[in-house]
């Protein structure tokens, strides 16, 4: 009772609940809302004026960020299928946000982040392929200005990171990245329990 309190503690408009029927109909699984508010909460507290989304599914994480970032905050939003981004213009636009808010680029994520600048960026979201989680956390490291932070969606993976007799290719990468976050001295970290797991970590200055 109480996790879905909190999951519903910060409620969603219909701009999002749209995007969230959008990405039904396309078999994507977007951020929760409780994670998204999460997002939203670290965009403002970071200050952000660029922000990184790895996973641009139909835009319902771009749109919690977008509200938690600078009103000249630009997003860019990596994803390799072209029609995610297209229903995600609409959810972009939906709430209010001019065209040039988001850049929306296609591609695998490990072809597009080695062109986006070194230590450019305020924040980075990796909610794409679980497997890449590690290369995402590499790239992000790279991207971040000190004082940045970086966050995971999916971080407790339907409960299989904290049962180490899970060992299928996305659990295992999961736990890596998490484990190497806890271990890095360059991070501060935290692991949320908000929908199915946010890990979060501030780019020490």
């Amino acid at each position: 009772m109480s996790w879905a309190y909190s999951q519903e503690y910060v409620p969603e408009d219909d701009v999002l609940v749209r995007a969230r029927q959008r990405a039904v109909e396309m078999g994507v699984v977007p951020i929760g809302p409780g994670g998204g508010a999460a997002l939203r909460l670290l965009a403002a507290v970071a200050g952000a004026k660029a922000a990184v989304e790895i996973g641009t599914g139909t835009g319902v994480s771009a749109v919690w960020l977008l509200r938690g970032m600078r009103p000249d905050g630009v997003l860019t939003s990596v994803d390799i299928e072209p029609e995610h981004q297209r229903l995600a213009r609409v959810a972009v636009r939906e709430a209010g946000f001019a065209a040039n808010r988001v850049r929306f680029i296609p591609g695998p994520a490990l072809d597009v982040l080695p062109r986006l600048a070194d230590g450019q960026y305020d924040l980075v979201f990796c909610d794409a392929d679980k497997t890449e989680y590690g290369d995402y956390l590499t790239e992000a490291l790279r991207l971040l200005r000190p004082g940045g932070v970086v966050a995971f969606d999916n971080a407790l993976w339907h409960d299989r990171v904290a049962d180490p007799a899970q060992r299928d290719p996305e659990t295992v990468a999961i736990r890596e990245v998490v484990r190497a976050i806890r271990e890095d001295e360059r991070l501060i970290p935290c692991l949320l329990p908000v929908g199915d797991g946010l890990l979060c970590a501030v780019k020490r200055a």
